[in-house]
């Protein structure tokens, strides 16, 4: 694997605290990771690189998640962010996986491999964003099987207890579920604003400053949340845990 951290102390450190991790390379920018092309399973990005004084212009979030995509990368991105927009415009740009740098390091090993494994990571908080786009009809891809797996998913159940309610082994569900995440993965990617905003209940632009395709420039993509009048546009999505999840 790979990595793009700004912080040297994440690229020092990244394959002592994970060490069934092995990583082959580690930049500060996506731009000197492109240069070189270095052989790896999965890049793990940290979606915030603009150092403001030193490198003004790299590409970070979005507009990163893109860059690495089109060379042909797995990317996993690895991040503080919260907001469920911003971590559902990952997964729609091509992120096969979002893991939060709050996890435990032993956790965390454990999602960057799923997703150098071929696997997709999909983050709580976005697993609630596809329940209810499924739930209104926005994405019609799933059967019914796999509808009640993503409704236990998205109220925070365990595999044991979903294998339980549907009668399935755990293993067999584990593999529903990774069925199901690369399907949802391939929707999300396919599906506008507009439509997003629809289904959601949220006001017309609230996310099309930031959504992929939609932007011009991807650069300042995380500086949605504090606009010209101190909240953007983006902050709107906080309005989803009033929706009937």
């Amino acid at each position: 694997m790979a990595v793009v951290d700004d912080a040297s102390l994440i690229r020092d450190s990244f394959g002592l605290l994970m060490p069934a991790l092995d990583v082959v390379a580690a930049f500060a920018t996506v731009e000197e990771l492109v240069r070189r092309r270095p052989t790896a399973d999965v890049v793990v990005l940290d979606l915030h690189l603009a150092n403001l004084e030193q490198q003004p212009d790299v590409r970070q979030g979005i507009a990163a998640i893109r860059a690495l995509t089109v060379c042909g990368y797995r990317v996993c991105a690895y991040s503080q962010e919260e907001r469920r927009f911003v971590l559902a415009a990952c997964i729609a740009a091509g992120a096969s996986g979002v893991v939060s740098k709050a996890l435990p390091t032993g956790r965390a090993e454990q999602l960057v491999l799923e997703v150098a494994s071929g696997g997709t990571v999909v983050p709580q908080p976005v697993i609630g964003i596809l329940e209810v786009l499924v739930r209104r009809d926005r994405i019609t891809v799933l059967s019914e099987r796999q509808r009640q797996i993503l409704h236990g998913r998205a109220r925070g159940l365990s595999y044991a207890q979903i294998a339980k309610q549907l009668f399935v082994s755990e293993s067999t569900l584990r593999g529903y579920w990774l069925e199901l995440t690369r399907s949802l993965s391939d929707s999300l990617r396919g599906l506008t604003p507009g439509e997003i905003e629809r289904a959601l209940g949220l006001a017309p632009g609230d996310l099309l400053e930031f959504w992929p395709g939609e932007a011009a420039d991807g650069k300042d993509w995380w500086r949605i949340g504090t606009g010209h009048h101190g909240v953007g546009r983006g902050i709107a999505s906080e309005r989803t845990p009033q929706l009937d999840l």
